[in-house]
């Protein structure tokens, strides 16, 4: 048949009749990472976000998914920068906003993680609505593991308001399965000055005794050295495995590197889960060769990486997250 206008414009005119009907009774597909989930698991990450730069869930989901995990962001804030910078600009998420986003998900029955990870929060008003998700998401999966960076100061300074330590300390601590916290947070978190090692010790057995099986103080200064202090309580009740890793000492100042390390302690801790041990030694080992790169970086741009605090050289060190070199090993307490 020739080709002709009228022919064309009549077509485009009468559409299949079937077309809308065969389309509203279209099922909507799986979702592939819940019909066939991975060895790993599939983690719902709350924490902040930034356009430029690795904090928060920008310094954390890449790293799970080089791991093999599905990963899902909320954003708690987006921010064009990190707050080290001179100015940003952003925006930032309510608890009423976050809760939008779960009823979102569960009406489209999309609320079946393994783990829920979270970072950074801001208000007294957000961190009790990451209390109604814990509740909500175990109500679907009553396995959920909830790993927490109770994200509160370092150094003996609060960023954050002084009522979220009372709410971390007595409402949230108890949900955690493990628990990330530094020296100045395990501090605060347990009223307990840690001044030795067996003062760190102490402290994640204050810490089991209030929730977690889990606990690893990441970072520890004591007498000039920084260690990092890890417990594994297996059954309540029970003496705790403890260990430490000495930590060699970089000259320079990171943005982002907590987030990352807690990051790496959930993907590790969830392929070796009775070897917590080993999964710090391959967490921090990761995180050193990363903040090595990202030093030698800066000093081969021209920089002088002790002026100011650094951003983390992420993407460059990918390899480094998937097959870290061990070079510093955990040490047991006996």
């Amino acid at each position: 048949m020739p080709f002709s206008l009228s022919t064309t414009t009549t077509t485009l005119r009468s559409p299949n009749p079937n077309f809308r009907s065969r389309k509203s009774r279209m099922s909507t597909p799986p979702v592939l990472s819940l019909a066939l989930p991975s060895d790993t698991g599939r983690v719902l990450s709350i924490q902040s976000h930034t356009v430029q730069g690795y904090v928060g869930n920008k310094s954390a989901v890449f790293p799970l998914q080089l791991l093999g995990y599905d990963v899902a962001p909320i954003n708690s804030v987006q921010f064009s920068n990190h707050t080290g910078y001179p100015t940003f600009k952003g925006q930032v998420l309510n608890g009423e906003q976050l809760w939008e986003l779960i009823e979102g998900l569960e009406a489209n029955d999309l609320l079946f993680y393994t783990h829920l990870l979270t970072g950074y929060i801001g208000s007294v008003s957000f961190l009790n609505t990451i209390l109604e998700v814990i509740n909500k998401l175990r109500s679907v999966n009553p396995n959920l593991t909830y790993v927490c960076d109770p994200v509160m100061g370092d150094e003996g300074k609060l960023y954050v308001p002084e009522e979220l330590v009372h709410v971390y300390r007595e409402k949230v601590v108890p949900l955690a399965s493990m628990l990330t916290p530094n020296q100045f947070e395990a501090e605060k978190l347990t009223g307990l000055r840690i001044n030795s090692e067996e003062d760190g010790r102490e402290a994640c057995a204050i810490l089991h005794a209030a929730g977690p099986s889990k606990v690893v103080i990441t970072s520890i200064t004591i007498g000039g050295l920084l260690l990092l202090i890890g417990s594994h309580q297996k059954e309540k009740g029970q003496k705790p495995e403890q260990f430490k890793i000495l930590i060699d000492k970089i000259p320079a100042y990171f943005t982002g590197t907590g987030d990352l390390m807690t990051a790496l302690l959930l993907g590790w801790s969830n392929k070796y889960p009775d070897s917590l041990d080993k999964a710090a030694e391959l967490a921090v080992s990761t995180l050193q060769a990363l903040l090595r790169r990202t030093l030698d970086d800066y000093k081969r741009a021209g920089y002088d990486p002790t002026s100011s605090s650094l951003e983390i050289r992420l993407i460059q060190s990918q390899d480094d997250i998937r097959n870290p070199n061990v070079e510093l090993k955990a040490e047991r307490y006996r």
